[in-house]
């Protein structure tokens, strides 16, 4: 497998903007132009999206320990492959036959390429942004790159899985009814949705909180199938 994907930068902080995983058929390795040749016809060639919850990944050649701007990267628009990180790896492992020779799309709650954003500072953060999303007030993080304007969203491929995990807590109101329309919106369009959830609640409830498990974690699984 291959992971691919674009960096912006904003106000010296460091976002993932988009991101694909190539799913080989044997062994065989593309490049930049085959990836962006296939993009163009994304209705045949990317079967599904996976939604997390924040980046922490690097270019090939560098790493997530420091920013990329101080490594030297530079931010020029283009797709470049990725370094696999542990998700990449757990999605290798479980991709079926029938997918390969195919694209996956990767999509976050927050598009900040940083490790550990759990902090209640960076997450306050976030949900003041959310609370102004819409008006014209400025916000800490870009609109553009750290968020998704759900209601024109566009999602590729048959299925969405979602995967963003339980990192918020229940009073961060304006990130839990951010997530809970990106689910909506997805069945909305007559994507075939997924997500993995626990004992602490049921399918419905999981939903309504968007409390989505992370890929790495155990729990039940529920497709919920909009047709």
């Amino acid at each position: 497998m291959q992971a691919f994907g674009k960096f912006s930068t904003s106000l010296d902080m460091e976002y993932l903007t988009e991101q694909y995983i190539y799913i080989q058929e044997s062994d065989e390795i593309i490049d930049i132009p085959q990836l962006e040749k296939m993009l163009d016809n994304k209705r045949k060639t990317v079967i599904g999206t996976i939604f997390l919850y924040n980046p922490t990944i690097a270019p090939i050649g560098y790493n997530c320990n420091t920013k990329l701007a101080s490594q030297g990267y530079e931010f020029n628009g283009k797709y470049c492959e990725l370094s696999f990180d542990n998700y990449c790896n757990l999605f290798a492992s479980a991709i079926k036959d029938g997918y390969r020779g195919k694209l996956i799309e990767v999509k976050y709650l927050f598009g900040l390429n940083r490790p550990d954003i759990e902090p209640t500072t960076v997450l306050e953060a976030f949900d003041a942004d959310l609370d102004k999303y819409t008006s014209n007030q400025l916000t800490r993080y870009d609109k553009q790159l750290n968020y998704h304007d759900y209601l024109n969203i566009r999602l590729s491929g048959k299925f969405v899985f979602f995967a963003s995990g339980n990192r918020f807590d229940k009073h961060h109101k304006n990130i839990i009814a951010y997530a809970r329309n990106l689910a909506a919106q997805a069945k909305k369009l007559g994507k075939e949705i997924a997500f993995m959830y626990d004992n602490n609640y049921d399918a419905t409830e999981s939903q309504e909180l968007a409390q989505f498990l992370p890929p790495l974690a155990t729990g039940k699984f529920r497709d919920v199938r909009t047709n």
